[in-house]
Order: C-alpha cells, then structure tokens, then sequence
C-alpha cells in the first residue's frame, strides 16, 4: 500500500476481499483497492463512545509497555486519526521505528474492532500524508454496521488479552486453535509459520545471541532500565510482570532486570517451546502497520483460545533481523516471533488513562512532527 492508500470498512464481506476465504468478515487492514466513501457523516457520537473506543485502542501490545501512541477525534468528519508519540520510541532497541508501527497497527485493529462493535463501520487508511511523519492512520466512523459474532468475542477478548512471561506446560496446542491463529494473520494480511523442532531450536539460539548482544551495550542497558522494573501503575513493564527466569538453561523470556536479582524468581521452563514467526511480504512502514493488525487478531484469538502469548523480539532488534527468516520458506521479512502455550494467570501490564492519549480537536494547526 502506498501512502494515502484507503482501506474501506472494518468489515466488509469477501465478495471484495479477494483471496481470503472465511466465515470472518474482513476487516480495513486487508488493502481492498477502493477509497474510503465520503458521503456525509452520521449523526455524530457521544463523547463517552470516542472514549470508549479510544480506550479499547490502548490495551494493543508494545515494546516494554511504552504505548507510542495518541489519538485525536474530529467531529466535523467524525474521523479518530492515529499518531505515534516520539517522545514513547526507543532510539536503540527500535532506531526504524518498527515495533513502533507495530503496537500503533495492534491499537488500529482493536480501535477497529471496538468501532465495527459498537455499530459503526470503521473506515481506515493508512500513512494518510507524507506531511505529517508521525500521523499512521485515520478511522472515519461512517455507519451503521452489524457486528458478527465472531467480531463480538474478539471485541470481548481485548480486555482479557495480555502478556505471559511464565513457564507453559508441555500440552501441544490442538492443529486447529493453530491453523485459526494462522488464519487470523491471513485475514490481516501476514502470514504465520510455525517452526519444526529443529527451527525452534534455531531461533532460540539467535534469540539468546541476540540478547546477550543487547545487554552487553550500556545505552541498551539505560534505555530498558527507563521502562522495566519496580512498582509501575500507567506504562511499562512492573517486576511482578516481567515473568521468572529458568535456572538450568536460557529462558525463553527477555530478561528485564539483567543488573540486578531476579525480582520474579525462578522457574522451569518448557524444554521446546511452541513458536511462531509473523512475516509479511514486504517491508515498508504500512507492512509493520498491517503486521501490528495481523498479530493484534491472532493475539485475541489466542486469546479466546485460553493460549497464552508472549513475544519474543530480539534477534529482529538486530542489524541481522533476515536471519529470523526460516531458510526453506519463501521471501518474507520477519516481524515478530512469539512463543505459544497453555501458562497459569499472570498479572497485566498498566496502561494510561484514555485522558492522557486522547488529545482536543484540531484548531487548524499541525501537530508536531518528527521522523520515524
């Protein structure tokens, strides 16, 4: 998708969807080819709706829990637009700005789903002006829209949705919840890979190289010390969050706290974890948004699926990210990996209040924009 490039309604049937076919409907992400309609804007929503689909955005997935995001509603074209917040990157472990687009496309998709949900169809497009660098998306809130069922589970799911960073136990995950997850980043436009045992084993030690890199350089080590640790209430990764460490072998958890004991304990860990490689076909800024989509749909399907989900990102933090790319497949460029399984409940990660990211209309002036 090039820059400008509308994606219309968060669900439209497949008759236009072309080669995806689901009982789902499919959403903005999926590039229809056709411009968002500009017929005139339904009556115009309650503030307390904006808020509520604002703040069902916030509980996407980020980096370290930094939420490099805002939001700004404008009435008159009854428009939510997307911005990334430079002052929430992370100049080393992320310089591109990649996991960044990412956990804005997640917040895109829930924003999307909460919208389709409340009965609005939600149309999307992405990188919508080269002018302003840090704004990744708007959603006009046309309508009325009828939700599926299955949008009204997934929509149920985002406030259940979160990071386990705990052993998992050694039951298989049934090829069917794995071919629905598979399915769930189709719609979004990725593809999922689910590594044999010998590329599993391959992973995690470029997982394991990549970190024990990372935590030798000293800025890396100052960058994550400002998001992890302690008692959190708002952003970031708390220590009652940051999951155990294995004591016989490498855990295939980042460690957060490498400077200090660790404040979670320990624990034995699955000796073959179950992973899966998110990858899309290209690389540019609206592929990491559509990525960000794509494992936002397959996190809460997970999700329903009672699987728990944690990334597993540090080897794609690195100059060697195409090493994640399993060699026997295709040309695809990796975009995240995460572990998969079947853990005890763990605590959530905070998140900001909707008043903290939720900025006034416009008044005609641009908002600041910085290069991502």
């Amino acid at each position: 998708m090039s820059q400008g490039e509308a994606t219309s309604g968060a669900t439209p049937s497949h008759d236009s969807a072309g080669d995806h076919h689901t009982p789902h409907r499919d959403p903005a992400a999926v590039d229809s080819g056709t411009a968002a309609s500009h017929d005139a804007p339904p009556e115009g929503l309650p503030r307390d709706l904006v808020m509520e689909l604002v703040a069902a955005a916030t509980m996407a997935p980020s980096r370290h829990n930094t939420q490099p995001w805002r939001f700004r509603f404008e009435p008159a074209s009854q428009t939510i637009d997307l911005y990334a917040d430079p002052a929430r990157m992370l100049p080393v472990g992320d310089p591109d700005g990649r996991a960044l687009h990412i956990a804005c496309g997640a917040a895109l998709f829930n924003l999307r789903l909460a919208a389709t949900v409340a009965g609005r169809q939600p149309e999307v497009r992405l990188l919508p002006g080269a002018a302003e660098s840090l704004l990744l998306a708007t959603v006009r809130l046309a309508g009325p829209c009828q939700a599926t069922q299955d949008e009204i589970e997934l929509r149920a799911a985002i406030a259940e949705r979160h990071t386990n960073r705990s052993p998992f136990s050694r039951r298989a995950l049934p090829p069917g919840v794995l071919a629905e997850l598979a399915e769930a980043a189709q719609i979004e436009g990725a593809v999922l890979h689910f590594p044999d045992s010998q590329e599993t084993s391959r992973l995690l030690r470029l997982v394991e190289d990549a970190e024990r890199d990372q935590l030798a350089d000293p800025a890396y080590r100052v960058e994550l010390a400002r998001w992890v640790g302690k008692e959190r209430d708002r952003e970031g990764v708390p220590d009652d969050v940051a999951g155990p460490r294995d004591p016989a072998s490498a855990t295939p958890v980042r460690d957060f706290t490498p400077a200090q004991p660790h404040s979670a304990g320990y624990a034995w860990f699955e000796e073959e974890p179950q992973l899966a490689v998110l990858s899309t076909v290209h690389n540019t800024k609206a592929d990491w948004l559509r990525a960000g989509q794509a494992l936002e749909r397959a996190w809460l399907t997970a999700t329903l699926r009672r699987v728990a989900v944690d990334p597993l990102t540090q080897p794609l933090e690195t100059p060697d990210a195409w090493l994640v790319r399993d060699p026997r497949s295709g040309i695809e460029y990796p975009q995240m990996i995460i572990r998969l399984g079947y853990g005890l409940p763990v605590p959530r990660a905070p998140r900001r209040p909707v008043s903290d990211v939720l900025d006034p209309p416009s008044t005609g002036l641009s908002p600041p924009t910085a290069p991502i």
